[in-house]
């Protein structure tokens, strides 16, 4: 019998039809919505973490000097610049004195007359001492004239008249002499405070330092306090780093760390925590701390950038799993762990994080369990599942 070329074409069509739609429910079983999750999982393995804390901060100087005048005035000359290094007392600039001068001449001829007064005071007061001797002489004499009946009781009443007065008028030379050197010491003392402004608008170095900055010319004017040249004690630098609030557990002053510099990242440098504000930074959530250099290195500059990594004690050994395999279930942290094929979430609490990575678990977790370090999406306890090597790109 001869075939009927119409249904072997019909049973052809049928037979790529089926294959067609078992393709399509290939493809949609493993690349669409109904495809397993690729996943990638690790063993919790018994190990010990290095806790250690990274931190990003600036070179700043510890000991750093703003010269500037004790009263306003105009500057009249800057005697350094930008950059150059300094002696403790080498002179920085200078401000213009003014009237300053003057006034020290005009006191100084102030005090040459108050010793002249003093001088007269001083022989007035001889002069009253003499006549008050005078003066009691004559009262004992006519006193006992009086009790011998020579003279007149007026008369003796006279002279011991005279002896008082001589005496008052002694007192008041005195009085005179005290003033007249009273005057001498404020216009000394006067004079010494002038002569001490105008030490003061000589602007010295009170340190060692290298100059950073020169905030006024010649001419300007400054008021009291405003800096005119600013300058810093390179010994003096260190490293203000902030670290995160989160992950801040075990900072304290004395633990040893490693600087890495912006401008040298192959070369770090040893340090350790010197200080730790008080004052944290509840914007940014950062605790701040002041990393001290070991040894200074050469050609480090102020503002520059630094990594900061601060080694803290290593934690008892126990499991220990890559960060990456927490998840956040609500407020529950916890893994997704394969027992018996399925998928189980445990929750765990962790303890010490690594930089590597790694984070301690004290609970709900072995050494030996498989958790899921990575997935293609979200997971739930019913999900589909398929273990990978890596998830790279989209599925085969």
């Amino acid at each position: 019998m001869k075939p009927n070329p119409l249904l072997s074409r019909r049973a052809g069509l049928v037979l790529l039809g089926i294959a067609l739609l078992g393709a399509f429910v290939f493809v949609i079983a493993r690349t669409g919505p109904f495809a397993p999750t690729r996943v990638t999982v690790v063993k919790v393995a018994e190990a010990s973490v290095a806790p250690a804390l990274f931190g990003i901060g600036t070179v700043e100087a510890r000991r750093s000097y703003l010269i500037g005048p004790t009263a306003a005035g105009r500057v009249l000359r800057v005697a350094v610049d930008v950059g150059e290094a300094v002696k403790a007392g080498q002179l920085l600039a200078e401000m213009d004195p003014v009237d300053l001068d003057q006034r020290v001449v005009s006191l100084d001829a102030s005090i040459a007359r108050a010793a002249s007064a003093v001088a007269a005071a001083e022989a007035q007061r001889r002069d009253m001492l003499a006549r008050r001797e005078v003066a009691a002489i004559n009262a004992r004499r006519y006193t006992d004239l009086g009790e011998k009946q020579f003279v007149s009781p007026s008369v003796t009443e006279s002279k011991q008249q005279e002896q008082t007065s001589a005496e008052a008028a002694l007192a008041a030379a005195e009085a005179n002499l005290a003033a007249a050197r009273q005057d001498g010491s404020r216009l000394r003392a006067e004079r010494d405070g002038v002569r001490q402004q105008r030490q003061n608008i000589r602007l010295v170095a009170p340190a060692d330092g290298v100059v950073t900055a020169r905030d006024a010319e010649p001419g300007s004017t400054v008021v009291a306090g405003q800096a005119v040249v600013r300058l810093v004690d390179p010994a003096s630098l260190w490293v203000k780093v902030r670290f995160d609030q989160g992950r801040s557990a075990g900072l304290a002053a004395g633990l040893p760390g490693e600087i890495v510099l912006r401008s040298n990242p192959a070369r770090p440098l040893a340090g350790k925590v010197l200080r730790l504000e008080l004052l944290a930074d509840s914007v940014t959530e950062e605790r701040i701390a002041q990393v001290a250099f070991d040894k200074l290195p050469e050609g480090i500059t102020l503002g520059e950038l630094a990594e900061v990594t601060l080694k803290l004690p290593a934690a008892q050994a126990g499991p220990v799993l890559p960060n990456a395999a927490i998840r956040q279930r609500g407020e529950q942290a916890g893994v997704w762990v394969l027992r018996g094929g399925a998928l189980q979430f445990a929750p765990v609490r962790l303890g010490s994080a690594g930089l590597d990575g790694r984070v301690q678990v004290l609970e709900g977790l072995q050494a030996g369990d498989e958790v899921v370090a990575h997935s293609e999406g979200e997971l739930n306890p019913g999900s589909r599942i398929r273990v990978v090597d890596s998830i790279v790109g989209k599925a085969p």
